[in-house]
């Protein structure tokens, strides 16, 4: 089965190409293709994949763009940090989105359902309101609204929108935008990860996750990591390892 990626950052489609001969070694991936333009160029000059896989925000605008020049038949698994294109993804031949980082047993899944269309030359969905009610049964958008934190022996509510990072050293902790620590009774931060909003938080590295508005300052190093200045009273300064860059800046540049 041929497949083509379309992915403006070259880190993340590396990695999507590792994570696609890892679940599914059958897939041949013809090309990858950078920019929306590129894609264009492509699409002119080749005949039409079996399968896609399809960033959608690209450096030089969205992918969508390619079905209004194109009559693309073939199914696409479009992959993306935001949700908000659902709608629009299943009104192109979309049978699976996936959000980024991209999780293996989704991935495989995705490219099973594909399978479907491909040897049954089933016609794709096109019932567009169950498939993003389904979207928002399988990613549902209640998202923790307080912790509670210890503070001399009491327990403290504290809003997410107050929270700028949590760290981890030795115990879990939450930092407010105003400079409070506070220790929080979660064993891992992937367990507090799961229950925040990624257009708001992102895990930084192993030992942090910081909110987008606690950022004052990004600054690339020349082995391609971040260095991480968060605002006063903070004064953070966290590292974004060279894998995680570009999924890091598309988050942050919105």
């Amino acid at each position: 089965m041929n497949a083509v990626i379309i992915e403006d950052e070259s880190l993340i489609a590396k990695e999507l190409m590792s994570k696609i001969k890892q679940v599914s070694n059958d897939i041949n991936v013809l090309e990858v293709l950078p920019s929306l333009k590129t894609a264009k160029k492509w699409f002119m000059e080749n005949a039409e994949p079996d399968l896609m896989f399809m960033d959608i925000q690209l450096s030089d605008g969205v992918s969508f763009d390619l079905f209004d020049d194109f009559k693309l038949q073939c199914p696409v698994i479009f992959t993306t940090a935001y949700d908000e294109y659902a709608v629009r993804a299943f009104k192109v031949n979309g049978i699976d989105y996936l959000l980024k980082p991209i999780d293996d047993a989704e991935l495989k899944k995705a490219i099973d359902k594909s399978r479907i269309f491909i040897h049954q030359k089933t016609k794709l969905p096109v019932d567009i309101s169950q498939l993003i009610s389904n979207i928002a049964n399988a990613r549902s958008p209640h998202f923790k609204e307080k912790f509670i934190v210890h503070f001399r022996n009491n327990w403290i509510p504290v809003d997410t929108k107050e929270i700028a990072c949590f760290v981890r050293d030795n115990l879990n902790y939450l930092c407010t935008f105003s400079g409070d620590k506070y220790i929080l009774d979660f064993a891992t931060l992937e367990d507090i990860e799961d229950l925040l909003d990624p257009k708001f938080f992102y895990r930084a590295n192993r030992q942090s996750i910081i909110h987008i508005d606690a950022i004052q300052s990004v600054k690339p190093q020349e082995n391609q990591k971040l260095i991480v200045l968060l605002k006063a009273p903070l004064k953070m300064e966290l590292d974004i390892s060279r894998e995680k860059a570009p999924a890091f800046k598309k988050w942050f540049d919105r």
